[in-house]
């Protein structure tokens, strides 16, 4: 447990409880819950630069500088308190292929907080086609961890429905579809499962989620405009987890590190 955690935080979170359900899993696993911080994941990728490698799980009720994918900002404050479940973890990871990592994420996540939660390819989660929860995905490699990486999973789960100015669509948040939710019972819901899926797919790959995902999958059959410029039909994921999108010159796999995906309305105008 840290030691140094404020009691008023100590009381909100279930700390030594997360220890113990997780460290079985993580040998020599950290949970450190933080007030406030400019971002979890890169208070996690500084300590790996310095040498810092150890697995940890890091909660914080506020960041100033959360981002999401593509350097996006992710807001996490709010005057009255927090909204969001925001945490990262950091471990140390050898998978064969990386590819699906963010999928098999966000696969536990949804399998875990509630069955009509849809997937949206290739790092977000959404109700009713709104978003609910997105994930971030950095490495760290060094020559003394072998063929290893330091894997650093941020994940920030609208609790309640965040006021966000100049969004088309307003996000969506959790106590919509679990009235009274508080994010420490988000993250008790979340967290051994996410443990246990991570593992898996180090040892699997993303193979074996394939059909699980696309059955979740929020994209499928819709029109999709993609941020170079393609357009086409979304038919779910392969095997590695790519996109595999229907355009006029054949079906293309679309990596993540590539392109942005949006689906598009009826009128043509993408969505939010």
């Amino acid at each position: 447990m840290n030691s140094a955690m404020p009691p008023a935080l100590h009381d909100r979170w279930p700390v030594e409880l997360l220890r113990q359900a997780l460290a079985p899993l993580l040998p020599g696993l950290t949970v450190e819950v933080l007030a406030s911080i400019d971002s979890t994941n890169e208070e996690l990728m500084r300590r790996s630069h310095a040498g810092r490698t150890e697995p940890c799980l890091l909660v914080a009720e506020r960041q100033s500088a959360g981002r999401g994918r593509l350097g996006r900002q992710w807001h996490s404050d709010d005057p009255q308190g927090p909204l969001n479940l925001t945490f990262s973890l950091g471990l140390p990871l050898t998978p064969k292929d990386w590819s699906g990592l963010s999928l098999a994420v966000g696969l536990s996540l949804a399998h875990s907080l509630h069955p009509q939660i849809r997937l949206k390819w290739p790092n977000d989660l959404w109700w009713h086609e709104r978003k609910l929860a997105g994930i971030l995905l950095e490495t760290v490699s060094w020559g003394n961890m072998g063929p290893s990486r330091y894997v650093v999973i941020g994940v920030g789960l609208n609790i309640h429905k965040p006021a966000v100015a100049g969004l088309a669509t307003e996000p969506a948040g959790l106590a919509e579809l679990l009235p009274g939710v508080t994010a420490a019972q988000a993250l008790e819901r979340l967290a051994r499962p996410l443990v246990q899926a991570i593992a898996r797919f180090e040892q699997q790959g993303f193979a074996p989620l394939q059909a699980d995902f696309n059955a979740r999958d929020a994209l499928a059959q819709l029109a999709v405009n993609l941020s170079d410029g393609l357009q086409g039909i979304a038919l779910g994921v392969d095997a590695t987890g790519a996109l595999q999108v229907q355009t006029a010159s054949g079906v293309q796999r679309v990596l993540s590190s590539e392109v942005s995906v949006r689906p598009m309305r009826a009128s043509g105008a993408p969505a939010a």
